[in-house]
């Protein structure tokens, strides 16, 4: 439409016929002339408003949800990072508990040894093409280690030190086919020398040939001249096959370490020797034999029906079971001089 005067005053006319009709329908409310127009274009133009209303929806929650990721993903992030700390604060408890048991453990043998000792955590195995079993701990000169030392556990023997250095220190194991340590007995004193053969049980050769131990019995350590390498009563293990007695001046026997070596984390090098030899007092009690269990043996004449658990009872209570004998006594009848007559 070209702008002239006559479109002016039409727009003019529209706009105030428009204030008119909105005057009017504010002032007559419910009873408004043009409620009826406005239903009208409701009905008309509803279905329109509500099939795009739909189609925008998505579109907006779409939108929405792009804006609202950021904070989930922040949300996840730190419930996940909480989540990981917790695990790892759990995980940290449960070996706090578990080294703290074996350090009690450790300051037990030691009490009951007289040992003076220093703990010790093992940070490192030896390297697999050395052929050799050893650990290096986290103690070395700087803390009063030497060479030649006994390392333990609460358990028992682990080995000796072989090498220091200023912070650290090399142990060979007990179970090193090198390592060699003299035995004791307990109770009969037998000595002899145990040998490592890695993940197999030690060999022990025992200097009288017709020693007499059995599967079960106990051994500690023998001691070293000046307690270097080794102090006495250190627990070594327990026997687990004897070989048969022959006409050799030794004999030999298999020990089971009482050192789990697969799972070593906390040791004690004995920095001082006890006063005495402890013998085998350092050896933990033997555990208690179960009492056995009492049991109650029935003789049946043959050719007599076994009474039934209810008859047995009855029997014991009236009197002696059939088939059982009873010596005569005063008053008293033989049974045998009965079925007699």
């Amino acid at each position: 439409m070209r702008d002239t005067r006559e479109s002016r005053l039409l727009l003019v006319l529209l706009i105030a016929i428009a204030f008119a009709l909105i005057t009017v329908d504010i002032r007559g409310g419910e009873e408004s002339p043009v409620d009826g127009a406005r239903q009208a274009a409701a009905t008309v133009f509803g279905p329109v408003e509500n099939g795009v209303a739909a189609a925008v929806d998505p579109i907006g929650n779409a939108i929405g949800a792009v804006r609202d990721s950021g904070e989930r993903h922040d949300r996840i992030s730190v419930l996940e990072r909480e989540n990981a700390e917790l695990k790892a604060r759990l995980g940290s408890d449960d070996r706090n508990r578990s080294r703290a048991r074996e350090l009690d453990g450790i300051l037990k043998t030691a009490a009951a040894g007289q040992y003076g000792i220093k703990g010790a955590e093992v940070i490192a195995i030896g390297a697999a093409q050395g052929f050799s079993w050893t650990v290096t701990i986290d103690i070395g000169s700087d803390d009063g280690i030497a060479r030649d030392m006994t390392v333990l556990n609460g358990d028992g023997l682990v080995g000796r030190v072989t090498t220091v250095g200023p912070g650290t220190a090399t142990v060979l194991l007990a179970i090193d086919p090198d390592f060699t340590v003299g035995t004791r007995m307990e109770k009969t004193n037998e000595l002899g020398f145990a040998t490592g053969q890695g993940d197999r049980p030690l060999s022990v050769q025992l200097l009288n040939g017709k020693a007499k131990v059995k599967k079960g019995d106990r051994l500690v350590t023998f001691g070293s001249q000046a307690d270097r390498p080794f102090v006495p009563g250190v627990p070594v293990g327990e026997i687990v096959r004897v070989e048969p007695l022959g006409g050799d001046l030794t004999r030999n026997v298999y020990v089971r370490p009482y050192v789990g070596f697969s799972k070593l984390d906390i040791v004690g090098v004995v920095v001082k020797a006890p006063r005495s030899d402890p013998r085998d007092t350092v050896l933990p009690p033997k555990p208690a034999k179960p009492k056995p269990t009492p049991t109650v043996t029935v003789t049946v004449t043959p050719g007599q029906t076994p009474p039934e658990n209810g008859e047995q009872e009855r029997a014991q209570g009236d009197g002696p079971s059939p088939g059982s004998s009873q010596s005569p006594g005063n008053g008293d009848t033989d049974p045998a001089v009965q079925n007699d007559e």
